[in-house]
């Protein structure tokens, strides 16, 4: 029988996230966002509960937590944050490939490490000339004797100046399109290697979003993912798997929003009586929740699939396009149930719809995620 109930152990990782979330997260949150302070403090508690790597198994040393658990966990701490929660989750996105393609050798070391250690990693692919258009990626690499040399600008990358490691994403030949990628992982302190952090951002102004230089960077031959042109397949593997993260980020956020909104509703007086007894406001309400309730259940069945092996690309894809457009929309709406006071940073709803506004670009654009799924449906047909 299908079930939306969630067991024991699920109920607790849950209330564990939220207690963080509310004692930890919340008090410092309009600090380090007014600050464009790295949070390196909270996720040093965070990595201590277990609330960070989600993905690391358990035989290197992490949570070995499902993708429906991390949800669980991403919902309730970006209700709090999402700025100091994108520095927690970020790890996410460089230890992906290394499970999907890494060697024993670099689980041990590279996962190992996130779990030995309050580290972090960064996911390494955007370009300043090559967003949506991975394939177009401009980094390239050659090979020098048992070598590999690094040459190219990364640009927006999550934990850029803080990581102890990343995943690159390089080219061979530019010609070859996604053919020529290939993908390496390797210490973030090796000589040529350039970063600096990218401030003044619109929202999640506490994570660390950062441009990485590749100048001459050599490399060993071990550091390669997988076998050489199989780079871009793997990102992509990790972007589907990515994209749920965000949702349920997403899904965090538009909660909170939405949970600040009716309660300013029933407690500021106008026309007479409180604002929630207006027709107009009741009607916004009623849509962010519809909203919200949607978004879980579209989050829910991405993460179920990917948790029972089966595919969901397609479904991961639909629940970050309409999770990260409907926070956007609720927390927007949040800001006129408060009217004035929800244009300025007294109010929580603020910073809301500043960190929902950029869920619709990064890990795949709106447009790219629609792409996704319209490509999926004519290929594979309507599934029941």
């Amino acid at each position: 029988m299908l079930s939306f109930d969630l067991t024991d152990e699920q109920e607790q990782l849950k209330e564990t996230a939220r207690r963080f979330a509310h004692d930890v997260i919340m008090p410092v949150a309009a600090r380090y966002d007014e600050e464009q302070t790295f949070p390196a403090d909270v996720a040093k508690k965070a990595w201590e509960l277990g609330l960070m790597n989600f993905e690391v198994p358990t035989e290197y040393g992490g949570p070995g937590l499902g993708v429906l658990d991390s949800c669980l966990v991403l919902e309730e701490l970006n209700y709090a944050c999402a700025g100091i929660t994108n520095a927690c989750a970020a790890n996410g996105l460089a230890a992906i490939p290394v499970l999907i393609a890494g060697s024993e050798e670099q689980r041990k070391r590279y996962l190992g490490q996130l779990a030995n250690e309050c580290s972090f990693a960064a996911f390494c692919i955007t370009e300043p000339g090559a967003g949506s258009d991975s394939a177009g990626i401009a980094t390239t690499y050659r090979r020098v004797g048992d070598e590999f040399v690094l040459n190219g600008t990364k640009h927006f990358i999550s934990n850029g100046s803080v990581a102890d490691w990343y995943v690159v994403f390089a080219t061979s030949d530019r010609k070859l399109r996604h053919q020529g990628i290939s993908a390496f992982v390797l210490p973030a302190d090796l000589p040529g290697i350039k970063k600096h952090r990218m401030k003044n951002k619109l929202g999640q102004r506490a994570a660390d979003t950062a441009e990485v230089v590749f100048e001459d960077t050599r490399i060993p031959h071990a550091a390669l993912l997988g076998a050489e042109g199989e780079g871009f397949k793997i990102a992509m593997s990790t972007l589907d798997s990515g994209r749920i993260g965000v949702a349920a980020q997403a899904l965090g956020v538009m909660r909170a929003a939405f949970e600040e909104a009716v309660r300013y509703a029933q407690q500021r007086k106008a026309f007479g009586g409180p604002l929630s007894k207006i027709q107009a406001v009741q009607f916004k309400i009623a849509e962010m929740e519809r909203r919200i309730q949607c978004t879980r259940l579209l989050v829910t069945r991405a993460a179920w699939l990917k948790d029972v092996g089966r595919p969901f690309s397609r479904e991961a894809a639909m629940a970050k396009l309409y999770a990260s457009e409907a926070a956007t929309w609720v927390t927007h709406q949040a800001i006129q149930v408060h009217g004035g006071y929800g244009y300025v940073k007294d109010y929580a709803v603020e910073r809301y719809s500043r960190d929902a506004r950029v869920m619709e670009i990064y890990e795949g654009t709106s447009e790219i995620q629609r792409l996704v799924i319209a490509r999926s449906l004519l290929k594979d047909g309507v599934k029941v």
